[in-house]
């Protein structure tokens, strides 16, 4: 089983905050770390094997997502945890950092409703294929709320100081406030959902991805439930196998983690441009959801919107009217993990194997 592990790190007591060029190196010297790195020993001598890593390094350390295949949840944590320590201590410059955690992240409101179900009568089924269809039947549900035990206003708002590189200034908040401009609960509220949302956005692109792997197939021809990949543009929907699938959950990955650990500068490439689409709309729904999306953060959202895109003509790849595009060398499927500039930002894992256009593309 594929897992993505996040480890948080963080530099010594009392040492300063890491400045951008401290932070460079530090995120080169750990890159490097893993690149060296093929599998681990787990517990018990099991066999781990590290597939890739997104590091986003932060002004008090760093935090790293280990795509890792091991057969248990726990050995995967455990294993991610020792391997990080280890290429920590192999840096003379990194050796003094400290290790926090080193978990798989679950999204709160599945990982309660796993949990409480365990053994009990609701507990899900053991056959994974089962387990697919009745997450497939439950997505084409009609929701019903819960009753709440926990104020989600609150939770959102909470996670508001996480999106790092962006101010209040991004969501339209000026000093002193307009009195028809955004407010800043407006602007705490819309970025909260941004963070929650990008959670949300990566189990389930996660998700797709498997869902494409266990039946070694395409968004075209796949049987099985998916949350994201089936509303990329349709025209290439036979072109959306596993691999691509990787690329792209690793690409928002990327992305999200400069959202939240201060690097974001500009969008490095169209699959970008894709995933921040799906991350919006991922914060709407979820803002709908709570009763939180009025006309106000809904202004904070779009002054967002057009603050990170530098254009939108990626939107012609949803007009199913079109024929062929206006600048193929721009939306042709071969270019979507292609950086827009040399000093754009591409992960590794998306960049390296280019798709290739075919001749009659």
């Amino acid at each position: 089983m594929t897992y993505v592990v996040t480890v948080e790190t963080c530099i010594p007591d009392g040492a300063p905050e890491l400045d951008e060029l401290r932070r460079i190196g530090a995120g080169t010297l750990l890159e490097r770390g893993f690149d060296s790195v093929a599998g681990v020993e787990g517990p018990d001598g099991v066999e781990v094997g590290v597939l890739d890593v997104v590091v986003g390094v932060h002004p008090g350390g760093a935090i790293l997502n280990v795509f890792v295949e091991a057969p248990s949840l726990e050995v995967a944590e455990d294993a991610v945890g020792s391997v990080t320590q280890e290429v920590l201590e192999r840096s003379e410059v990194l050796a003094d950092w400290v290790v926090e955690s080193s978990e798989v992240k679950l999204h709160t409101d599945l990982a309660r409703e796993s949990l409480e179900a365990a053994d009990g009568p609701d507990a899900p089924p053991s056959d994974p294929q089962v387990r697919r269809a009745q997450h497939a039947r439950k997505a084409d549900e009609p929701f019903e709320p819960a009753e709440e035990t926990h104020d989600p206003e609150a939770e959102i708002r909470g996670m508001a100081a996480r999106l790092r590189s962006f101010p209040p200034a991004a969501f339209g908040v000026v000093d002193p406030v307009d009195e028809f401009g955004v407010g800043p609960g407006a602007a705490e509220l819309a970025a909260g959902a941004l963070v929650y949302g990008a959670e949300v956005l990566i189990d389930e692109l996660y998700d797709d991805v498997q869902a494409l792997a266990e039946e070694d197939t395409n968004v075209a021809d796949c049987e099985g439930h998916l949350w994201h990949l089936d509303q990329l543009p349709v025209r290439y929907a036979a072109r959306y196998d596993e691999l691509f699938a990787r690329r792209f959950l690793v690409t928002a990955v990327a992305l999200t983690t400069r959202f939240t650990d201060g690097g974001f500068e500009r969008l490095g490439c169209l699959a970008e441009e894709l995933v921040l689409k799906f991350l919006l709309e991922q914060a709407h729904v979820t803002l709908d959801l709570y009763g939180l999306l009025d006309d106000e953060v809904t202004a904070a959202l779009e002054c967002f919107s057009n603050g990170v895109y530098e254009d939108q003509d990626f939107e012609w790849l949803f007009d199913d009217a079109g024929d062929t595009p206006a600048e193929p060398t721009v939306l042709g499927f071969g270019t979507w993990f292609t950086p827009f500039g040399e000093d754009r930002y591409v992960h590794p894992y998306a960049a390296d194997e280019m798709v290739q256009e075919p001749e009659d593309a």
